[in-house]
């Protein structure tokens, strides 16, 4: 279909079918352009489509279901798990141990942004690609709260200097809260606040300070903490705080 036959009412097709959970809007995009989506039979060639619904719609010819109220849940990841659906390695990846450990009913959901293949902890998991993509959004300021263990000698001055943000190998990292907790020995661990989430952040930054970073654990993730969660195990996060809180950031993010 043509922009000529654009309607002026509804929702952009891309935001109900990123609602519905079949990918973020930029993939959704995507696969529009690959002509995967169409309504009552034709193709679609423009994200910028209303309509007052899904009916009628489907995604490589299959129907696609209402949108779901937003669901989310805390996962704690393992460390030797890849944070997508395939590797082309063969290796392990989350949705391997989540089919154990979401409860039945689920349906499909998205991680919100990653973790490495060696980091544990939080990982949250949502249906609503609008919720995943507000959440990762730099400019969202959504803070990340690490644990690292690492090996070498820093002092609490050195991370308080993280708080104006570092650059390295003309990268650009933004203000970061870091704390040295007590102990004795060159294995001490770090708790570190940041909002940016750049690929391997806590390791790059640590490891300019000249340290060695052998555990990485992620305890919280906006409002929501790993807590007492078993590695490997999923919980879903109570309907009324996931509402209050998609509200609020997306009236932020406007």
């Amino acid at each position: 279909m043509s922009d000529n036959s654009l309607p002026f009412e509804g929702d952009r097709i891309a935001k109900l079918l990123s609602r519905a959970g079949i990918a973020s809007r930029r993939e959704v995009e995507r696969m529009i352009a690959e002509g995967r989506v169409a309504l009552d039979g034709k193709v679609l060639d423009t994200p910028a489509f209303k309509l007052g619904s899904l009916r009628g719609v489907t995604v490589d010819g299959r129907p696609v279901e209402t949108a779901q109220a937003t669901r989310l849940f805390a996962f704690h990841k393992p460390a030797g798990l890849i944070t997508a659906e395939r590797d082309p390695q063969g290796r392990a990846t989350i949705y391997t141990a989540l089919r154990n450990a979401l409860p039945r009913g689920a349906g499909r959901v998205m991680p919100i942004g990653r973790l490495d293949f060696n980091t544990e902890g939080l990982l949250l998991l949502t249906n609503d690609g609008e919720l995943k993509r507000a959440m990762e959004l730099p400019s969202s300021g959504v803070p990340r709260t690490y644990r690292a263990r690492a090996f070498g000698d820093v002092t609490q001055s050195q991370l308080d200097d993280l708080i104006e943000g570092i650059e390295i190998d003309g990268i650009r990292y933004g203000r970061i809260e870091a704390d040295l907790e007590r102990g004795a020995g060159k294995n001490r661990w770090i708790e570190m606040t940041l909002t940016e989430g750049k690929n391997r952040e806590v390791r790059r930054v640590l490891e300019h300070l000249g340290l060695k970073v052998n555990r990485l654990l992620r305890t919280a993730y906006g409002p929501f903490e790993l807590a007492d969660l078993p590695r490997g195990q999923a919980s879903e996060i109570r309907q009324v705080d996931v509402e209050r809180y998609r509200k609020q950031l997306l009236k932020s993010a406007r």
